[in-house]
């Protein structure tokens, strides 16, 4: 039995959440060779965990404040915690290991650190240049951690590429998805069914970002509708990019002024994210850049058809249970779009697909291989 710590006070929300509260779900397990997990976080992030058998959920104070206040705790305060828990092994998913007195193994999380062609998308801007310091931090995190834990092929073979040489051990853990999500495919309609008063409803959840291209999107389903096609769009999605979100309001104020096809909800909390899911026809994803993407995960698992970008590691994931598209053409978007609304039986087939596939996925695999990753590391280092 080892004890495990977590280091979590980089994660504030979304996926970095939503693993940490996979990981804890399964820590009591007899079989995951734990003695105890202890997890380090502000009080905002502790405070969306439930605790479990052998979990211990500590707060510092230190934690809650600026970044600053975060990096001295880990730089003098981490390794103080680590010695008088008596931790075998740290593990720091947040891609940025500091020095301490144990292992330790990171996680690769955000691809865009690793992609400088996605981040010119950024142009110059504090946005870009944090990205590019990331890089520099990421790699030398990387060669220096004891493990690294990759969610897909294609990030791992992307990462490894701009290291000057690899971990000593990494490994590849996608993550799971929450079995809230998972719904059968539903009977597929015909396009005669469909109407202005009752569209075919596309749904696509993503953060406003230069590589989520919705307003390309948004431009298919004008293309679509010119076309007579009776459709809507639900997007989702908080916005972390001004330029990006300027760059959208300003396509659906010419394309949709009166809001009468294409609806933007924005942030919309991950619990009520299953109510979008289940109440859409079909699936549309435009990222050109992802590491897991695990929105399209969550799509696979409430039984949708997906029309879906072509760019690795979307075809990783999905395989053959999509429509591709180029995610820079809005021509190829709405062709994508068009196939899968006129065809019912593509529907049907492809949403089967997809719905199995997401079974692979779950939290439950993620934390006992990611258990028994840091356990190897530990007994190897050790030995």
């Amino acid at each position: 039995m080892i004890t495990i710590g977590i280091d979590a006070s980089n994660l504030r929300l979304g996926g970095g959440i939503t693993h940490l509260q996979g990981l804890i779900g399964q820590a009591g397990a007899e079989e995951n060779g734990i003695g105890r997990l202890i997890v380090w976080s502000g009080r905002a992030t502790l405070n969306e965990l439930t605790s479990a058998p052998r979990v211990t959920l500590a707060h510092d104070p230190r934690l809650d404040g600026s970044v600053l206040g975060r990096s001295l705790w880990q730089r003098f305060g981490l390794p103080r915690a680590l010695r008088q828990h008596g931790v075998d092994i740290l593990f720091q998913p947040g891609g940025i290991i500091t020095p301490v007195p144990v292992p330790v193994v990171t996680m690769s999380r955000n691809l865009l650190v690793f992609d400088a062609q996605e981040r010119r998308r950024y142009g110059w801007s504090y946005t870009r240049i944090r990205l590019g310091l990331l890089n520099r931090l990421q790699r030398r995190a990387f060669t220096r951690a004891d493990g690294v834990i990759f969610l897909s092929e294609y990030a791992r073979q992307k990462v490894l590429a701009g290291l000057d040489r690899p971990p000593r051990w990494s490994i590849l853990l996608p993550h799971g998805v929450n079995t809230d999500f998972f719904r059968e495919p539903r009977p597929a309609r015909c396009a005669g069914e469909f109407s202005a008063e009752r569209p075919f409803r596309w749904l696509y959840v993503s953060a406003l970002a230069p590589y989520k291209h919705q307003w390309l999107v948004a431009a298919a389903a004008a293309r679509l509708r010119r076309e007579g096609l009776p459709l809507a769009v639900d997007f989702c999605g908080p916005t972390t990019w001004s330029r990006s979100q300027r760059e959208f309001q300003k396509t659906l104020a010419e394309l949709d002024p009166r809001g009468q096809y294409v609806s933007y909800h924005g942030h919309v909390p991950y619990g009520r994210l299953t109510q979008y899911y289940h109440s859409a026809d079909a699936f549309v994803f435009a990222s050109t850049c992802e590491n897991l993407p695990n929105i399209l995960l969550e799509a696979m698992a409430s039984g949708l058809p997906i029309a879906c970008s072509n760019r690795s590691p979307m075809p990783e994931v999905l395989k053959d249970a999509g429509v591709y598209f180029d995610p820079e053409k809005p021509e190829e978007i709405a062709g994508a779009m068009r196939q899968m609304m006129v065809d019912p039986d593509l529907q049907t087939r492809l949403a089967t697909k997809a719905h199995e596939y997401a079974k692979e996925y779950s939290w439950e695999k993620c934390a006992r291989a990611t258990f028994a990753f840091l356990t190897q590391v530990a007994r190897e280092v050790r030995s």
